[in-house]
């Protein structure tokens, strides 16, 4: 799963620039922000290929959701974040009306980025068997928009972030991977 066949990622929404004071948006600020977070990914890289090469998902898309998710770790606290109803890097979902996940492993772990891994994947399958006629780029960035809101939030192609955090989620993800591909990986 090359991060690199999607090409039509148009970055971060205004909102989610906002929040590194950017006063621009799209691919440039989702580079920026990716950039901000690069030293602190760096940490995890090695575990971070591992876990891509088991799954056989790219290292960038897998650091792309841990920028977006957690700021490489900066916006945790004590692994924990979305107000105490996400764990880890990947931000793994355990509230009783989400996706209800039981913690695997330390917050920056490999056993938490192989169960993060392994919830996009099966996001990713999802969306193949819900958009039969999908090309492998539409399914991938639709497992990712369904990352963030589950697949049942997932409609159409062309409006694939409507009900993602920011209506930039995997927009933005995939243009932070993409930085990564070029800049870490």
């Amino acid at each position: 799963m090359d991060i690199n066949i999607i090409r039509d990622a148009k970055g971060a929404s205004q909102q989610t620039a906002n929040q590194d004071n950017l006063p621009y948006a799209g691919v440039r600020a989702s580079h920026q922000m990716a950039r901000t977070d690069l030293e602190r990914m760096r940490r995890y890289k090695d575990r971070i290929v591992d876990v891509g090469n088991e799954y056989n998902v790219d290292p960038a898309l897998i650091a792309g959701i841990i920028s977006r998710e957690s700021r490489a770790g900066n916006a945790l606290n004590n692994g924990w974040g979305d107000y105490g109803k996400a764990w880890g890097l990947m931000q793994v979902d355990v509230t009783p009306n989400g996706g209800r996940h039981t913690p695997r492993g330390s917050f920056d772990s490999k056993a938490h980025l192989q169960q993060g891994t392994e919830i996009l994947v099966g996001f990713i399958g999802l969306i193949g068997k819900k958009f039969g006629s999908w090309n492998q780029a539409q399914r991938l960035k639709g497992g990712i928009a369904a990352y963030n809101m589950g697949d049942g939030n997932v409609h159409s192609y062309e409006n694939v972030d409507a009900n993602t955090t920011g209506k930039d989620y995997s927009n933005d993800v995939v243009a932070r991977a993409q930085f990564y591909s070029a800049n870490l990986f």
